[in-house]
């Protein structure tokens, strides 16, 4: 018998449960996520789960981790100070692909050297001026990301780059011909530039969540989710965490197909910050053949297509006041329930409620709350960000104690989008414990919260709602209208052919509006999804049933949905893909691209049968490195070839090896 741990830090939980055998659920528990150390909320869901089952801890085979940290990092401009070593390009190409934005101010080395489209040198590596960068920022970065022109045809510059910095500096670097084997070298760079940035926060995550687990006589090994859903050990996450971005979703797709066995479904995960949907299909999530987009940044990561909305139940409730109507929506931004921030510190957020519905006259901060995260860095903050952040303290405010004018505003949206000061404010579940849905909370400070809202005035003069009730319903009818556009959108992404209009247009469109309510006049039009719906996440089953209606569909709600991502991280496979490529740089030579220079053949079997067993001799390596046992290699081979003078001609070749199999564990 095997009994599998799987945790995910998600944006208000961390989720545990425990596997037998991988086909039973045992148990599972919820923590609230510690913001400030992730490792603190996955020690306590463990003790709970561990707990619950009365498990003995020495009976895990396994553990695995599905975590938000550096998607967060990522959407939110976190991470460590590195410099970007830039070969064989120009300075406007800095531009391309936003890696002057990535760099934030950063340091950067245009470097001379790189090679073309057949791996052949173009120039020579200038390691004088290397040496003079890296001696001037090897205390002042915490890492370096290096990216040379057309290095996965030939890595041989990349590779010397790092092995300076290595003897430099000590510092750790991301090359990114070991990231992604796709050409575009802006792209590459920005991917290694972030993965460079994010190798700090992920280490001690994994570190501290590791010495969690001894603490609690845990030892089993440790693995973490990818973007793609597959595991890999954490020794690979310490050195690739760009691989983790979207980690906890693709963790969703993996629990959803495990819990539901269904084939072809929309999957669609509700958390506390954001929606994620995407579709299953034959069983397996399609990846985004663009590579993962986070934030503003679309890297060359292997990921799960999926599309993000900024709606949850922790979305940011705002008021809309348009002529003589009034109304609300919902995100993207999330807040700290006021219901959940009332639980935590009762007396200041109950006794500014009362004080802020005595007063006649409405604030314009009635209802908002600011504290401040603790154990974060602050370097580079402005002298008001330090002042703000100070006069907060360890405390919790109410915001209008804390804003002593407008312009710091401004200082506190960036203290918020840089993870050192969490906002709270009315929010989706602070209406559903009005409703009844919920009762996790304070209710009492949930519907104090929603009365001063709902004195706020339109442009008729009068107060918008001021009945709790009524005004927890209007916020759950937004929810549930912004959820069946996000499912529409993604519908209308999928399809194929596509309706020659955005997504984003087609599902906002009067007809599809008017069909989703059976319109019957002259004309008659009926719409709706023709896939059903998986609905995970604690509160789907709160929400979900409602968007089911709107949208003509059969929404399935699993068994232990709200903690399917928790089930994924550990249901998953190692798989690990390497892909090479062929040319032609001149007739009767065929070009192998390796991972120590490129080797040429007199004929292409030749080089295609060297360099598929290359592949699958890496790939099989990488995982078995990441714990995978039983390994299978799959091969795809695409040969692009041309008609001249009528006969096919050989143009370029590229191969992808996939290594795949389920973790080892120790059967006790």
């Amino acid at each position: 018998m095997a009994i599998l741990l799987g945790v995910d830090t998600g944006g208000t939980y961390t989720d545990a449960v425990l596997i037998r055998d991988e086909t039973e659920v045992m148990a599972s528990a919820k923590a609230l996520t510690t913001r400030h150390d992730l490792a603190i909320g996955v020690g306590n869901a463990v003790s709970a789960v561990l707990t619950q089952s009365g498990v003995a801890p020495q009976d895990i085979a396994m553990a695995s981790l599905s975590t938000t940290l550096a998607t967060n990092a990522l959407v939110e401009g976190q991470g460590g100070r590195v410099a970007l070593i830039y070969v064989g390009f120009r300075a406007r190409d800095l531009e391309a692909h936003g890696l002057s934005e990535a760099l934030r101010g950063d340091p950067c080395l245009l470097l001379t050297g790189g090679h073309d489209h057949a791996g052949a040198e173009v120039a020579a590596l200038d390691e004088t001026a290397l040496t003079a960068f890296l001696e001037i920022h090897k205390k002042d970065v915490s890492g370096f990301a290096v990216a040379s022109q057309f290095a996965t045809r030939n890595p041989a510059h990349e590779l010397r780059v790092a092995e300076l910095v290595t003897q430099i500096t000590g510092r750790p670097v991301s090359a990114s011909h070991s990231l992604s084997a796709k050409l575009n070298g802006p792209k590459r760079a920005l991917t290694a530039l972030l993965n460079a940035r994010l190798i700090g926060m992920i280490d001690r995550l994994i570190g501290r969540a590791e010495a969690q687990l001894r603490t609690l006589c845990i030892d089993a090994p440790m693995m973490v989710v990818r973007g793609d859903g597959a595991l890999m050990s954490s020794a690979q996450a310490r050195q690739r965490p760009i691989e983790t971005i979207l980690s906890g979703p693709a963790a969703s797709l993996v629990g959803a197909r495990w819990l539901t066995g269904a084939e072809t479904a929309l999957v669609s995960d509700i958390g506390g910050t954001t929606t994620d949907i995407a579709l299953l299909r034959d069983g397996r999530p399609a990846i985004d053949p663009a590579g993962a987009q986070v934030g503003p940044y679309r890297t060359m990561v292997e990921a799960v297509a999926m599309r993000t909305h900024g709606l949850g139940g922790d979305s940011e409730l705002h008021f809309v006041s348009e002529g003589l109507t009034a109304g609300v929506t919902l995100g993207p931004k999330r807040l700290l329930p006021v219901s959940l921030l009332a639980k935590e510190a009762p007396e200041v957020v109950l006794r500014a409620l009362d004080a802020q519905l005595r007063r006649n006259i409405p604030g314009e901060h009635d209802g908002r709350f600011v504290r401040a995260v603790p154990g974060q860095e602050t370097e580079g903050l402005s002298a008001r960000e330090l002042a703000l952040l100070d006069r907060i303290g360890d405390a919790t405010w109410p915001l209008g104690d804390v804003l002593q004018n407008r312009v710091e505003q401004g200082a506190l949206a960036r203290l918020v989008a840089r993870g050192l000061v969490q906002m709270a404010g009315v929010t989706p579940s602070d209406a559903s414990h009005v409703a009844g849905h919920l009762t996790a909370w304070d209710g009492s400070a949930a519907r104090k919260a929603l009365a001063l809202f709902g004195r706020k005035r339109g442009g008729s003069g009068m107060r918008f709602c001021p009945d709790s009730d009524a005004l927890a319903a209007i916020i759950i009818d937004r929810l549930t209208y912004q959820t069946s556009l996000a499912f529409l959108e993604t519908a209308f992404a999928e399809e194929d052919p596509a309706f020659g209009l955005p997504p984003e247009t087609l599902a906002r469109h009067v007809l599809m509006q008017r069909g989703l309510s059976g319109h019957r006049g002259v004309v008659r039009i009926d719409a709706g999804l023709n896939l059903p719906v998986v609905g995970l996440g604690a509160s789907a089953a709160t929400y979900y049933p409602a968007v089911g209606k709107v949208l003509g569909t059969n929404v399935i709600l699993p068994e232990h949905a709200h903690v399917a991502n928790a089930i994924g991280a550990v249901v998953g496979r190692v798989i690990m893909r390497e892909s090479g490529s062929i040319t032609v740089p001149r007739e009767g030579t065929f070009r192998a691209h390796l991972t120590d220079g490129p080797q040429d053949f007199p004929d292409a079997q030749s080089a295609l049968s060297l360099l598929e067993t290359a592949l699958t001799e890496s790939a099989r390596a990488r995982a078995h490195a990441a714990g995978a046992a039983q390994i299978e290699c799959q091969v795809t081979r695409d040969i692009r070839t041309a008609g001249v003078e009528g006969r096919e001609v050989f143009v370029e070749a590229e191969l992808t090896v996939e290594a795949s199999g389920r973790p080892r564990v120790a059967v006790g």
